[in-house]
Formats: C-alpha cells, sequence, structure tokens
C-alpha cells in the first residue's frame, strides 16, 4: 500500500546502492528519495558516499534519503533550482563549507547560473558576515571549477 509504514527487508537496495536497509520507513518514500538524490547530486557522488557506509553509517544514509531527499526535495511548491539556492544559504548560514562545495555543483545541475548562485553568496555575506560569506565564496568557486563552471 503506497505511504504505509514497514520495516524495509536487507539487501533491497540493487547492485548500485550499497547499504542494507534496516531503518522503519516508508518504501515509496524512500525509493522517490533515491531517484531525487541521484537527479541533484549525480550518481557518482550518491554512489560513492553508500559505498563508504558501514553497518551504523547505514542508517544515516537512509535518513537522508528518506527526509532530505524523499521529503524535502520532493514537494511541488519550489522547482530544484530554488531548493538548490536556499540550500546554498543555509549551508553557508551554518558554516557547512565542505557540503556547500558539492551543492554549488548540484545547484547547477538544477539549473542555477553562476549569478543566481553569486547572488546568493552576496545575501549571505550581507546577512551572515564576511567570514561567512568569504568561505562560502571560496567553496563554492572550488565546487564550479572543479565541473568546468568557472575558469577563473
Amino acid at each position: 500500500m503506497p505511504g504505509s509504514l514497514e520495516r524495509l527487508p536487507r539487501n533491497t537496495l540493487g547492485a548500485n546502492d550499497a547499504m542494507e536497509v534496516a531503518f522503519v520507513t516508508d518504501r515509496d518514500t524512500y525509493e522517490l528519495g533515491k531517484r531525487r538524490r541521484r537527479e541533484v547530486l549525480g550518481d557518482d557522488y550518491v554512489d560513492a558516499n553508500l559505498a563508504g557506509a558501514d553497518e551504523l553509517t547505514r542508517t544515516f544514509q537512509e535518513l537522508v534519503t528518506v527526509q532530505v531527499w524523499g521529503r524535502a526535495w520532493a514537494g511541488d511548491a519550489l522547482d530544484d533550482r530554488t531548493r538548490a539556492l536556499v540550500t546554498l544559504g543555509m549551508l553557508a548560514a551554518l558554516g557547512k563549507f565542505d557540503e556547500l562545495e558539492n551543492y554549488a555543483k548540484a545547484a547547477t545541475r538544477c539549473g542555477a547560473s553562476l549569478d543566481d548562485i553569486r547572488d546568493v553568496l552576496v545575501h549571505v555575506t550581507a546577512y551572515c558576515g564576511a567570514p561567512a560569506g568569504r568561505q562560502a565564496f571560496l567553496a563554492a568557486s572550488r565546487g564550479l571549477r572543479s565541473i568546468g563552471a568557472m575558469t577563473s
């Protein structure tokens, strides 16, 4: 039954997902989360995260897949570009610059332009201060250069 809570059997994720599901969750939301996570972050990034999970961190990977990707990134009110830009601002405000580097790349996959990203980071600098803004600009720059979205 769609939307019902159930315990997912172990080893149900397929060959590309190197984790076992042991947490109680909604199967449909989990499957939607896997798909959305891959669409936004790319297969290589997701595969690396799942392959690196151990028997403890698999639970975290499942929680992220359900809560972040199956719920927060699956709503209808915001488009992916907007979600990506909001996420960049929040990551910068929280000082999560390693994640911001990855999400700057994801933002381009979601249709955000360099100008969009720049404006969000200017906004971060104004509201969160120059140190947070500086680190956010540096992290975004690293991420965007790594995928060829910027050259200098």
